[in-house]
């Protein structure tokens, strides 16, 4: 069993945005050396997700409309009163799934046709970094 280790890292143009991140993380199993295994993509921030889903704007924003809709970004919260703004984003990626877990095959992403990785910011606007983990043989 071998393991790699890297790091993404970049600095969004907004507070919230979805980041098309399926071509770095190809990259990196591949530079892996490993054809066997399994990549954990993992947002090292507690206002981040990453997710595996169409690459469609329009499905990028039903998914904040959704969220929006189910925890206002500017609702009553109590993790707000210690001074912070963004409650709404902590749960944001809660809802979200905070990383996830994808196959490799033949040292590439193991993806159905459609699927694309993102990384989703909630309160960005400054440098966050995604750990990706690649384990296998």
């Amino acid at each position: 069993m071998k393991t790699h280790t890297d790091y993404l890292t970049f600095t969004t143009q907004k507070k919230i945005e979805f980041v098309h991140i399926t071509q770095h993380i190809k990259k990196i199993v591949s530079d892996s050396g490993i054809s066997e295994g399994l990549v954990l993509i993992h947002p090292m921030h507690i206002t981040a997700a990453v997710i595996v889903n169409d690459h469609e704007e329009g499905l990028h924003q039903d998914y904040l409309t959704f969220l929006k809709k189910l925890v206002p970004e500017r609702g009553t919260y109590q993790h707000n009163l210690t001074g912070e703004d963004n409650a709404y984003a902590h749960i944001w990626r809660q809802l979200m799934g905070h990383q996830v877990v994808l196959a490799i095959t033949h040292r590439d992403l193991d993806l159905g046709p459609w699927e694309s990785v993102f990384y989703a910011e909630f309160d960005g606007q400054r440098q966050k970094k995604v750990l990706v983990k690649v384990i296998g043989e």
